[in-house]
Order: structure tokens, then C-alpha cells, then sequence
């Protein structure tokens, strides 16, 4: 059946035949990774980066890129969609939580798809899946703050389960889901590949962090350690696989590190000057650099445009990081995960595409992995839908001249209860803090952070990354304006 539906793609695109021209697309998108965690971003970093600082000087380093969201499912709900999340939902998708992707939602891998390409998805989903398919109807089912609690022999482990990737527009899957996350098991396309058989209920220390991990369904002896190098070992398998074939393709990784729990295997630790965590961010740029060379060694390097990026910012444990070793995942700005300020989802982005991207160039402008979509439609001569991709720009012309993009304006969100925007140089946070953390007492005085009671935070970036002083009462004129545009681009259902 799927050849047949091939073929009818291929009959529908007739510059399907001209695939020479049309790169492969690789996205590695790590998971919790603060923009001054990578070295090329950040001189003082204490974190060896030197597969990902190589991929900046060979492409084109964002030094004012961002998330959607500060948390990881919506980020990567808008990264596949070219759709602000909030436009739908705003938390993550809990322990056997069902998918957030309707069937109707046309996604990046299915324009690609249609374009005849191969489209595979090696890593994190975490965008839900339609477990209840494979529940047996005498399950016994319990709830633990938002998440569900089940037993292994509550499911029908030799069912297939619908909702994840295979029924987004990726011809392949292969992952844990969730890292932290029941079931703890491999899953490849849309079935468990080993039955889990026993409850995870309790877990060994880490080096660093919590380990976040729900109660449920594992395999015998999960070994999260090994978590990250078989993603790395699957992707650069696939890599191999595509040599000879005429189609190009699609592949995105989305890395579960340096999400907790942070486990870099031991050939990892002491590699960085940073904890536990510098040295699983140093892992996560090998397993990006074996990739790499993947593309490398299999003749595509020439061909392929690569995209690195994170999720959202590094987790709060930051703070620590930072008493302790002397190292900000989020320099040089302000916040964690979770944050409206810029340290939530002010993200690394690098681009390399030999032959379009000028090796080594550093792009100044405003970007959204939003807008991911929407350039990759424009690079691979497709036509979106009118209802897809509401939010996403064409940025293609940014990319390649490095001459300014279309977005002047992003609307930064998490939770449903506060927004911010950012136009221009200006962000207007409309809360009176921008943190959804607890944010130490030490740090506030150390970087010289003061109260000051007023009802929201406005910034001008040019002059204040580091958001310290809030203009928030000085400019009234402006807040209202940017207020105005806020409510006006909520409303819109459409913006490209």
C-alpha cells in the first residue's frame, strides 16, 4: 500500500524527478539546552561544544532566536506545524497523554512527504499517543498529578498504537517517547518492540538533578545511561540506509539531553568544567557530531541542510550550576525554563547549507522555530495550504543573504496565565514577573536584580539583555501600543 501511495505522490509532483536539487534536511533539536551552554554562543562557557561550534563556523550562528514555549511540548508541537502553541494549549503532554497533533493538522514532515521526500523521526516525540487503544478494558488506572499510573499488564503490549509519528507524516519512528516518562521501553513506527514487564517505582541517584521520572511500565533493567548513544547509533544507521537512493530526505532528531535526568555515560564525566550536566551537554554535542559524520562518510554533506536548535532554555537547576561552578546555561540573559524572560526560550539556532548559507556568518535577526516550516516550504518549492502554518514566515531570503528576516514580532508563552511580546527591540512581559521559577535570593543580589512592584516588565533588548531595567512605568504610550498588537495577534487566527 505504501508503494502505491508513493507513487501517486511522485505522479501528483513531477519535480519530484529533480531531487538532486532539492537538499536532505536534517534537524537535531536538543532538549533543555540554554543558549550560553554552547560554546560559539558563549566565550565563558565551561561546557566543551566542539561538534556544534564546528557546524556554526561551517553555516550561519542566530543570536536572537527562540522557542515557542518555554517547555518542551509545545516548542516542538510549533516546530512541526509552523503554529504558535498557544493557539491550542499551553502544557505538556503527562504519561500516556493522547496526542496534541489533530489528523486534520497538516505538519512539516507530511509537506516534505508530498514533496517526495523520506521522513524519519529518531528521538523524543513526546506529542502523544492514542494509548488507549492498547488498554485492556479491566485496567486499573490511577491518577498522580496529571499523570496516569498503570501497570504493565494492563496494556496489550502486541497492539500498534496510533497518534505518533507514523500518523504525522514520518515513514519511520524509533524512540523511548519520553525519557522520563513511562512506558520505558523502545518504540519502533507505532508498536513497543520489548513488552515492558515491570513498575519502575524507584530509581538510583544522578549526578546531578532529579530524576523526573513517573511511575509505570518498563523493560526489565531500562537503562537510561544508554538512552542518547542508541538514538545517535539509530540515526547514523538511517543515515546509511538512504545511500543509492534517488529520493532525498527528511530526518529529525530530537535529542532527550540534556533533559533530567542528566546521565552522561562515564567515558562523558569530568569532559566539561560545568557538573554532571556540562558533561551531558558534552555528550549531546558528540552524539550530534557522530551525525555529522554520518552525513559526511554516506556523501550527503554537500546536499543536506542541517539545523540545530533546543526546545526551550536549561532547567532551573541552573541556578546551582552556577553557585557551584561558576557557569550560567542562560548568559547573557535572564531566566530558566519556564520563563517568559529570555532565558526560557532564547535559544541556540544554527543553520549550515553549503553553497546557500555563508560558512560562518553570525545572523543579528529576530527568529522563530515557527518559522521553520514556512522556509523549508519555500526552499523545497512547495505550496502550503491556506489553514497550515498560520504563524510561519518565509524566511529563506534571511538565511541566505543574512539581509534581515520578515519577523519584526513574537509572542512568548508558557503557561495560559502569562504572555509577553517582543517587537523590535522591545519586550513587554504582561505579568508582574516575567519567572515561573522560584529564583534564589543569591542570584537577584549578585546580578542586581530589585523588586519593584509595578504591574508588568518592559525592556529594551538592544541595550539591556540581561533584563535589569524595567521600563515599564517610564513608557505608558508604549506599553499600550504593544499591549494593542498583543491582543490583535491572540486574535488573529492567521498571520503569514
Amino acid at each position: 500500500m505504501r508503494w502505491i501511495l508513493l507513487a501517486m505522490v511522485l505522479a501528483a509532483f513531477p519535480s519530484v524527478g529533480q531531487a538532486a536539487d532539492r537538499p536532505n534536511i536534517v534537524i537535531l533539536y536538543a532538549d533543555d539546552m540554554g543558549y550560553g551552554d554552547l560554546h560559539a554562543n558563549n566565550p565563558d562557557s565551561k561546557i566543551p561544544t566542539p561538534n556544534l561550534d564546528r557546524l556554526a563556523s561551517e553555516g550561519m550562528r542566530f543570536t536572537d532566536a527562540h522557542s515557542s514555549s518555554g517547555i518542551c511540548t509545545p516548542s516542538r508541537y510549533a516546530l512541526l506545524t509552523g503554529r504558535y502553541h498557544w493557539r491550542k494549549f499551553h502544557d505538556i503532554v503527562y504519561a500516556f497523554g493522547p496526542p496534541v497533533i489533530a489528523d486534520e493538522e497538516f505538519t512539516l514532515p507530511e509537506m516534505l512527504k508530498a514533496q517526495g521526500y523520506r521522513t524519519a523521526c529518531i528521538g523524543k516525540w513526546h506529542l502523544g499517543w492514542n494509548w488507549s487503544e492498547i488498554l485492556r478494558p479491566d485496567a486499573n488506572v490511577k491518577q498522580d498529578r496529571g499523570n496516569l499510573v498503570i501497570p504493565p499488564e494492563a496494556f496489550d503490549w502486541n497492539r500498534s498504537v496510533s497518534g505518533g509519528p507514523t500518523s504525522h507524516g514520518f515513514d519511520y519512528y524509533f524512540g523511548d517517547d519520553v525519557p522520563n516518562f513511562p512506558p520505558y521501553a523502545w518504540i519502533e513506527n507505532d508498536r513497543v518492540i520489548e513488552p515492558p514487564t515491570v513498575m519502575l517505582t524507584e530509581t538510583p541517584k544522578t549526578p546531578e538533578g532529579k530524576w523526573n521520572a513517573r511511575r509505570g511500565p518498563a523493560v526489565a533493567d531500562w537503562d537510561f545511561w544508554g538512552v542518547v548513544p542508541r538514538l545517535a547509533d539509530k540515526a547514523v544507521e538511517w543515515i546509511a540506509e538512504q545511500k543509492g537512493e534517488q529520493q532525498p530526505f527528511f530526518l529529525y532528531v530530537p535529542f532527550n539531553s540534556p533533559h533530567s535526568p542528566i546521565v552522561p555515560t562515564p567515558e562523558f564525566a569530568g569532559k566539561s568544567e560545568a557538573g554532571p550536566f556540562g558533561d551531558f551537554v558534552n555528550m549531546t554535542d558528540a552524539m550530534a557530531g557522530k551525525i555529522l559524520q554520518a552525513l559526511k562518510d554516506n556523501g550527503f554533506e554537500d546536499n543536506t541542510l542541517v539545523l540545530f536548535t533546543a526546545d526551550n532554555g536549561a532547567e532551573n537547576y541552573a541556578y546551582a550550576r552556577l553557585e557551584n561552578f561558576g557557569h550560567w546555561s542562560s548568559a547573557p540573559f535572564r531566566g530558566v525554563k519556564r520563563d517568559l524572560y529570555e532565558g526560557g526560550h532564547h535559544v541556540p539556532f544554527l543553520v549550515r547549507w553549503p553553497g546557500h548559507v555563508k560558512p560562518g556568518s553570525v545572523n543579528d535577526s529576530l527568529t522563530s522555530q515557527v518559522d521553520i516550516m514556512g522556509t523549508l516550504a519555500a526552499i523545497v518549492e512547495a505550496d502550503l495550504p491556506a489553514d497550515a502554518a498560520h504563524d510561519s514566515y518565509n524566511q529563506q531570503a534571511n538565511w541566505t543573504t543574512n539581509e534581515g528576516g520578515r519577523r519584526t514580532t513574537i509572542v512568548h508563552n508558557t503557561f495560559a496565565k502569562a504572555y509577553a511580546i517582543r517587537d523590535g527591540n522591545w519586550l513587554l512581559i504582561q505579568a508582574e514577573s516575567g519567572s515561573h521559577n522560584r529564583v534564589p535570593a543569591w542570584f537577584d543580589q549578585e546580578k542586581g536584580y530589585t523588586e519593584d512592584q509595578q504591574p508588568g516588565e518592559l525592556y529594551d533588548l538592544e541595550i539591556d539583555p540581561a533584563q535589569k531595567h524595567n521600563l515599564y512605568s517610564e513608557k505608558p504610550q508604549l506599553v499600550e501600543k504593544l499591549s494593542q498588537k498583543l491582543k490583535q495577534i491572540r486574535s488573529r487566527g492567521q498571520v503569514r
